[in-house]
């Protein structure tokens, strides 16, 4: 079975060391929010996962979640795991005090994410979902219905869910068919089909609270006319307990290639009782306050598993004989495939990802804070803006870059990491969905450059170019080769947005075909940006810890030289436009 050991030293320095944002800084509540507090919450949180949480990636995976007389039932030990879980108080990490919660910032609960994402993903989707939920409802419902559902949601005693996919539509939810019918009392009676629900039905919860995007019947077509609404499991009770089973069944549940301790399912609703949350007709408003976190979340899921599998092969490749290295230490025998040399190229391409990762959403963790809980309205939609630009980004480079890193990880183990015994195969599977899921990545390349990039007339990206050019102003010495790699990188994306621009303008077809190419220069250049930040930290403050520094400092050397010249080869072949791809005739 894998190990996993948390990160925490690397994520205590990235809190401790680059929490030096004067916007975040300023935000009065988390003030007391200090390094000794967070040393002991991660201290904990990696206890819980490597012990607690880990072992049920394996167990999830052979006895996967079923549906059993209209029930969902969660693998082994996930009950039991759950109600430990939910009594520490992990779902309230960073929700609202006034409801339960800890008040914890992003920039605490994203290190926790990523550590329960490499723990286990399956089980941590009955949690995440009910985060998603519990973070819409704050923005948008009223009082009654905040004070009514969340405190139970926030204590973990009820679920949420996410209901947005139909048969009929999954991106284009302007052809959803679910109808929602006014009852004139306050609610409505929803019917329609849902389909890849996660965690649609489980038995860990008293309640799942379903937030679903329906059509009023007296509501326009497409998606001016979506509205959100609240469709509990179970009907409350006028004291507010809970009472008899809402008009909501689970019709299967989908037999998966990874992430099989996670219930997908197909729901069903039947003049089910619903609450409408927000405007009636901006549904879909409300429902991206959910999404975008979400989506996030999914790139924390990648960074997480990336993780897990990083160090697997590390130690597998330290223990492992095969093979004469160039460089071979031993007079007979065979040496440790960690001296040759492709290995370690492995190893390394894995490491500096995930690290520059780490250190990118750290930082846009931050960016969250602010634009969530500043005091100054400008500094606030600037804060947004950057959320905006790199969700998309967050989203989809973390994940790709995960199945890079897993199947690196299966190739490092040879033909043990095809078999299951090891587990390495499983990081694989499990991870496959996060590309797919909560927006495919083409869906979020488009959504970059056809939204993003033109949004606001083009401002939110030359902001974002403009701040990097700013911060990278460092002045060591020792820094000077990785501030002329990032400018130079800086300047291709610079010149690739100009690009894009007059291709959106004029030719759309090409825009298109180059826009999976321009988010991972986007990604990459926001990742350099990110290690940066670290060098900058690391070189003056070398002699306090030369051996942690040291390491650092490598792994960036690697990055800079290896990694981020994909730049340029992205941007030589996305240029070159989409004639010869759309001219050409499939047979």
């Amino acid at each position: 079975m894998p190990t996993y050991n948390a990160p925490v030293d690397d994520m205590m320095f990235l809190f401790d060391k680059l929490r030096n944002n004067k916007k975040y800084n300023e935000i009065e509540k988390y003030k007391e929010v200090n390094t000794e507090l967070v040393k002991d919450i991660l201290d904990e949180a990696a206890k819980i996962t490597q012990n607690l949480i880990l072992p049920l990636a394996k167990s999830g995976d052979e006895t996967p979640a079923v549906l059993e007389n209209g029930v969902v039932r969660t693998p082994p030990g996930y009950k039991e795991a759950y109600q430990k879980f939910i009594e520490d108080g992990w779902i309230s990490l960073s929700c609202d005090p006034k409801y339960g919660g800890q008040g914890m910032p992003k920039t605490v609960s994203t290190f926790f994410d990523e550590m329960l994402s490499s723990a286990s993903l399956s089980f941590k989707l009955y949690s995440e979902l009910t985060i998603g939920a519990y973070n819409c409802l704050l923005r948008h419902a009223d009082d009654e219905i905040k004070n009514t559902y969340l405190p139970k949601m926030v204590e973990g005693k009820w679920s949420g869910t996410m209901c947005l996919t139909e048969p009929v539509c999954g991106t284009d939810l302007g052809l959803l068919k679910t109808k929602a019918v006014d009852q004139n009392d306050g609610t409505y009676k929803i019917s329609g089909q849902k389909i890849f629900i996660t965690s649609g039905d489980q038995d860990l919860t008293e309640n799942i609270i379903h937030l679903v995007l329906a059509r009023s019947t007296d509501s326009p077509a497409g998606t001016k006319g979506i509205s959100l609404f609240l469709v509990p499991k179970f009907v409350l009770n006028k004291d507010g307990s809970v009472g008899p089973r809402n008009g909501v069944s689970t019709g299967s549940i989908e037999n998966k290639m990874g992430i099989k301790g996670s219930a997908t399912c197909v729901l069903n609703f039947d003049d089910a009782v619903g609450y409408m949350i927000g405007p009636k007709n901006k549904g879909l408003n409300s429902m991206f306050t959910m999404m975008n976190l979400e989506r996030i979340i999914v790139g924390i899921q990648g960074l997480g598993i990336s993780e897990i599998a990083y160090q697997n092969s590390l130690t597998y490749a330290k223990e492992r004989k095969q093979g004469k290295a160039f460089n071979s230490k031993s007079n007979n025998g065979a040496d440790f495939i960690i001296d040759h040399v492709d290995i370690r190229r492995s190893l390394l391409s894995m490491k500096s990802m995930i690290e520059g990762q780490r250190a990118l959403s750290f930082w846009l963790s931050q960016q969250i804070e602010v634009s969530l809980n500043h005091s100054d309205e400008k500094i606030k939609q600037e804060a947004s803006d950057l959320v905006s630009l790199m969700t998309p980004v967050v989203k989809s480079l973390f994940t790709d870059n995960a199945m890079e890193i897993t199947s690196e990880a299966m190739q490092i183990h040879g033909g043990y990491g095809f078999t299951k015994d090891q587990g390495i195969e499983q990081f694989y599977r499990d991870n496959r969905i996060t590309p797919i899921y909560e927006g495919t990545n083409s869906v979020q390349a488009a959504d970059l450059v056809f939204r993003k990039l033109i949004n606001k007339n083009g401002d939110i990206i030359e902001n974002y170019l403009n701040l990097v050019k700013d911060e990278i102003k460092i002045t060591d010495e020792k820094a000077e080769p990785f501030v002329k790699q990032l400018n130079y990188h800086l300047d291709i994306l610079s010149k690739f947005t100009d690009w894009m621009r007059e291709k959106i303008k004029n030719s759309p077809e090409d825009a298109s075909g180059a826009c999976n190419d321009y988010l991972k220069v986007l990604g990459l250049v926001a990742t350099g940006h990110a290690w940066l930040k670290v060098l900058e930290v690391s070189f003056k403050e070398y002699e306090s810890n030369k051996d942690f520094y040291e390491d650092k400092i490598q792994t960036a050397n690697f990055f800079f030289n290896r990694v981020l010249p994909r730049i340029e080869s992205s941007y030589i072949t996305a240029t070159t436009g989409s004639n010869y791809i759309m001219n050409y005739k499939f047979n």
